[in-house]
């Protein structure tokens, strides 16, 4: 029998236009808790699919009329069963193609903004995870920065963009997800860059990121220039592009601040933390455009999917930066940090290139919401 079809994409088409849709989720309560397919306007009910092996008579009456039903698992497998039940019983329903695992690695190009000299600025978002990465475009070549894993994206992008990857960033050592820069990079002939104070125990080459270092995209005058910010990692460093963007690492979100605590050194990065953001932030211009690389909920997701604000504005609304006692900081840093990303020692080990994980491997290992914030 065949089942209708809904794509990573067309659900993150729906988030950002804030449709409704209804989510029957048939993995089990605790990875349903723990995470699961945010939508401003989506209902949800969690029945895992072995408790309706049965039948689905029971659930019927639970499902909407006049709003479309996705049946939501893992890989896809067991949605594909309970929507064929449910087809069966006379319900019009659709699957996600890819389940959770597809969810978690869509990434949704957005174009942020033109650079003075020409050339422009774009954002991947992967909405599933709410991590933002970004690809920086001028005169036939591009900078790639705080890439994930899936890096055919990117490189799809310069092909139809006719640009050649020349330079490629992370602004530290990740601990939530695999970074996908070395390989870019690799396969570009790009240079790779990294904050050496985050690259202690790296296994590869690189070139070493540091503050003041300058790096020109293309022929024009477009520069990228690395500004020492550590608090996250002791290592990480945030980008002012064009004296126009700030793309901020997970220093500064749009909503909170970055956690200290993902090498368990909280209590000797929290004053790293909020020098960067109180003295050295504090110094840039306030019309400079924050261009994160994470974001914690879809309410902060602009019009067209993107996520952005004036470093001014985040001065005046973001609660993390308006504590002006330098102890009632620390304790709200020090203890109101969320659980650790799941498998964040392992994914920190693969992004040093100490250990080498299979595919399928990486994809359990990023299972699992953003937690690299304080709110």
């Amino acid at each position: 029998m065949t089942v209708n079809i809904m794509t990573a994409q067309e659900v993150a088409q729906k988030v950002i236009k804030k449709e409704k849709l209804f989510i029957l989720d048939v993995r089990n309560q605790t990875d349903f808790k723990d995470w699961k397919i945010e939508g401003e306007n989506f209902a949800y009910l969690n029945i895992p699919y072995f408790e309706l092996l049965d039948g689905v008579e029971k659930i019927i009456d639970q499902l909407p009329a006049g709003i479309e039903v996705l049946v939501v698992c893992s890989k896809e497998g067991s949605s594909i069963m309970i929507a064929e039940m449910l087809s069966e019983a006379g319900r019009e329903v659709f699957y996600l193609k890819g389940g959770m695992k597809a969810w978690s690695e869509h990434l949704e190009p957005v174009k942020v903004g033109d650079l003075n000299g020409g050339g422009e600025i774009y954002q991947f978002v992967r909405i599933g995870k709410g991590c933002l990465s970004y690809m920086i475009v001028s005169n036939g070549e591009a900078a790639v920065v705080d890439a994930t894993r899936m890096t055919d994206v990117y490189l799809d992008f310069t092909r139809n963009l006719g640009v050649h990857i020349t330079h490629v960033f992370d602004t530290h050592l990740h601990a939530d997800h695999i970074s996908g820069g070395r390989i870019i990079a690799e396969t570009t002939n790009a240079t790779y860059w990294l904050p050496p104070k985050d690259a202690a125990e790296v296994t590869f080459e690189y070139q070493p990121l540091e503050g003041d270092n300058h790096v020109n995209i293309g022929n024009s005058a477009i520069n990228i220039h690395a500004l020492y910010s550590p608090g996250h990692t002791i290592g990480s460093t945030s980008f002012i592009v064009d004296e126009k963007f700030l793309l901020s690492g997970d220093i500064l979100f749009v909503d909170s601040i970055g956690r200290p605590d993902l090498a368990g050194m909280a209590d000797d990065w929290v004053q790293d933390l909020r020098e960067s953001l109180y003295k050295r932030y504090k110094e840039l211009s306030t019309e400079l455009i924050v261009l994160p690389a994470h974001f914690m909920v879809n309410e902060e997701l602009n019009a067209d999917g993107s996520v952005s604000e004036k470093l001014g504005v985040l001065f005046a609304k973001n609660h993390g930066l308006s504590i002006e006692d330098e102890a009632e900081f620390r304790k709200i840093v020090t203890e109101n940090l969320p659980p650790q990303p799941n498998a964040y020692q392992e994914i920190r080990q693969t992004n040093m290139g100490k250990i080498h994980p299979d595919e399928e491997k990486q994809r359990e290992m990023e299972i699992g919401p953003n937690r690299c914030a304080i709110r």
